[in-house]
């Protein structure tokens, strides 16, 4: 199995990918795209969008039962919502290891909302996208229990194909958009934008009409089409996606769920945002990997990939898979690589268990192939490697570096492209 947590931000980002693909009418060759790292909770999302103009659901947080229990009264709402704070999904169908079935609750009566939050709040909550044991819920969401009328499907999004930002819309919301675009992709609205212009009046009137608001509520919904994304700009977003974007029986417009992805080169300009980032729920392998600027995500098999670049990543990924191996992860160098970060990526590959060989697929174009070089060497010297290392490297100083793994005397085995090199990977596990 993949770690849960590497699994879970590995949908995450293969739904906007997705989503990008759904517009070009194609779809990427492997499941994985450069990885979101900052996973915010339901809470801290709504916020957001609370701060910024967006109608969403009147909440408050709690991390006790008692302060679930006041914060029901304080709501004073004819319906109450209780939603355990996790970043895993499938919530409505986990399981507490308190006994509790269900990590999302509807109640008319407040009592009822401090009794279920005694038996979420410090307890573990299983889904399908959790560990077996779970994840500890630490803190729950009280909300107003809001009807819904109709549900739409709404996001704002960075396409490639575009070249900036585009908006994209269903009528038909409350199920994944991938299955709409399936089965009926007549209903698939899609609106570019200028990024110098942003949202125009009429270009939100028309696609809260294509979404079927009618009367009143189009203009109300061509507001919160514009705020939406005002805050995709304002927060660096690289996509924030509103299913269901809804109407209630009142004639009011709520965003009602939503998921944003943010774009990790803005970190520098979006500090208060990424300090909210809970880094519980990651696996240990993944915090340690970020302490020296590295990009891990846990897959399910046993040939370890080290690469810089996530474009790198995935086709190494896939001829691994087309050569019948399995990648056990994927672990990005990035650009700006040092000598002490080879070290430490090996150090990681090395202590997961299910590493069985290591591919080193490198490209250098900003990366100097020989410090990389340098790194590996000093990595099996020093780590005393036992799994099979099979290494693959162009660009720049190509030549100096495979000197030195040449002269190395270490049992490295070259390999001149891609294909070769994923071959003979998936022959050194089989040969084992």
């Amino acid at each position: 199995m993949a770690s849960p947590a590497a699994a879970q931000a590995g949908a995450a980002l293969w739904g906007l990918a997705r989503r990008s693909a759904l517009l070009r009418g194609s779809f990427p060759a492997v499941q994985l795209t450069p990885r979101r790292w900052l996973n915010l909770q339901e809470y801290q999302s709504k916020k957001l969008m609370a701060d910024n103009g967006v109608t969403v659901q009147r909440f408050f947080v709690a991390d006790s039962a008692n302060d679930a229990l006041e914060a029901a009264k304080r709501l004073k709402a004819t319906e109450i919502v209780l939603k355990a704070q996790i970043l895993a999904g499938g919530r409505g169908k986990g399981v507490f290891n308190s006994g509790l079935k269900g990590g999302v609750h509807l109640t008319k009566d407040p009592k009822v909302v401090g009794q279920l939050a005694e038996q979420m709040i410090g307890y573990n909550l299983a889904t399908k996208q959790t560990p077996k044991d779970g994840v500890k819920v630490k803190k729950v969401m009280v909300a107003e229990a809001l009807n819904i009328s109709r549900e739409t499907y709404f996001a704002i999004l960075m396409d490639r194909a575009c070249n900036g930002p585009v908006m994209v819309g269903s009528p038909q919301g409350g199920v994944d958009i991938e299955e709409v675009a399936a089965t009926s992709p007549e209903l698939i609205f899609k609106e570019e934008i200028d990024i110098f212009e942003g949202v125009k009046d009429n270009q939100a009137l028309q696609m809260a009409g294509n979404l079927g608001f009618k009367g009143p509520l189009q203009q109300q919904a061509a507001d919160q089409i514009k705020k939406l994304y005002n805050l995709f700009l304002k927060i660096d977003a690289t996509q924030v996606e509103v299913n269901p974007f809804g109407e209630t029986p009142e004639g009011q417009v709520v965003c009602f769920d939503a998921k944003i992805n943010f774009d990790d080169n803005a970190e520098f300009r979006q500090k208060e945002i990424f300090a909210m980032e809970d880094k519980s729920e990651n696996e240990p392998i993944e915090n340690e990997a970020a302490k020296y600027d590295l990009k891990y995500i846990g897959l399910d098999g046993n040939i370890a990939c080290f690469v810089n670049g996530a474009g790198l990543a995935m086709a190494t990924c896939d001829i691994i898979s087309l050569n019948g191996g399995k990648p056990a992860n994927f672990l990005d160098l990035g650009g700006g690589v040092k000598e002490a970060q080879v070290y430490q990526a090996f150090k990681l590959l090395t202590a997961d268990p299910k590493v069985e060989a290591i591919l080193v697929n490198i490209f250098g174009g900003i990366v100097n192939c020989a410090i990389i070089a340098n790194g590996i060497t000093k990595a099996c010297r020093e780590l005393e490697l036992k799994v099979p290392l099979v290494v693959r490297l162009e660009g720049t100083n190509v030549h100096e570096a495979r000197r030195i793994l040449n002269e190395s005397g270490l049992p490295i085995t070259s390999a001149r492209d891609l294909e070769d090199a994923a071959k003979k990977a998936v022959a050194s596990v089989e040969n084992k």
